[in-house]
């Protein structure tokens, strides 16, 4: 049981964010910082939002930015490498990044670079992270948490979208597989599965009047959610208030999709 008092704490834990310049992933690793983790997050383009984040989280000492491009296991693996050289070893890996092609592609008109651009970020990337993410927190002993961000097109699917649902879904089959695994080693592996949150990814779809409309009908709630909702989830998940819960699904989707 987590100590009376203790309120969602990372305190002495080191952990790596992928996609954490902006959105759902600069949520995370602000929050994570306040809840005293040490953090190291990639960023591809955006440098000047990357070292605001880090100058805001209070500078090297507690947040590092490193340009990375997540299309292959090779490049993840070198931020598991880099979080150990800044900070000195791993305690929590976030597989947030992620793209998602806005414009909708029949599968019969998809060209094949688009599959396999989509699932070389979305998934080879991503089993990269957690593979070296895994061998590290085996190296410590001491256990850890891996958290994977989803979609609830991972769930349902999404018409016009295959290449991305299929890699999202992989997501969720991965996490399910590697809690067993990874239990008795003490890695809880668990994924976050967002609806539509307010996001420089979402801003088309949520701005446009018509789609928004169409868009907010299919969320109970009636809303997007924000990144902070969807950090909030994550950080949870890594902390000893949740350390009975591993391979678990959890939706934050406002009730739009409700499946585990």
């Amino acid at each position: 049981m987590p100590d009376k008092g203790v309120v969602l704490s990372l305190e002495g834990k080191v952990a790596v964010v992928t996609g954490g310049s902006r959105g759902i992933g600069a949520a995370i690793v602000r929050m994570f910082v306040r809840a005293g983790a040490k953090v190291l997050f990639n960023y591809q383009r955006a440098e000047a939002e990357a070292n605001r984040l880090v100058h805001e989280c209070g500078g090297e000492k507690h947040c590092a930015a490193v340009q990375a491009e997540l299309s292959s296991p090779e490049a993840s693996a070198r931020l598991i490498k880099a979080a150990v050289e800044h900070f000195g070893k791993v305690d929590v890996v976030v597989g947030n990044h992620g793209i998602w092609p806005s414009q909708e592609v029949p599968v019969d008109q998809m060209a094949d670079q688009q599959w396999r651009t989509t699932l070389a970020v979305n998934l080879d990337s991503t089993f990269g992270l957690v593979k070296s993410g895994v061998a590290q927190m085996k190296k410590q002993g001491s256990g850890g948490h891996v958290v994977l961000i989803s979609s609830t097109a991972g769930q349902r699917g999404e018409a016009f979208h295959c290449d991305y649902a299929a890699s999202k879904g992989a997501i969720i089959s991965m996490v399910k597989g590697l809690a067993t695994e990874l239990a008795c080693d003490r890695i809880y592996v668990n994924c976050v599965a967002p609806g539509w949150v307010e996001t420089d990814m979402a801003a088309p779809a949520l701005q446009d009047p018509v789609t928004s409309k169409r868009v907010l009908s299919t969320i109970p709630l009636g809303r997007a959610g924000t990144p902070d909702e969807i950090a909030a989830t994550v950080l949870f998940l890594c902390t000893p208030y949740a350390g009975f819960i591993t391979g678990e699904i959890v939706n934050a989707n406002g009730g739009a999709v409700l499946v585990g």
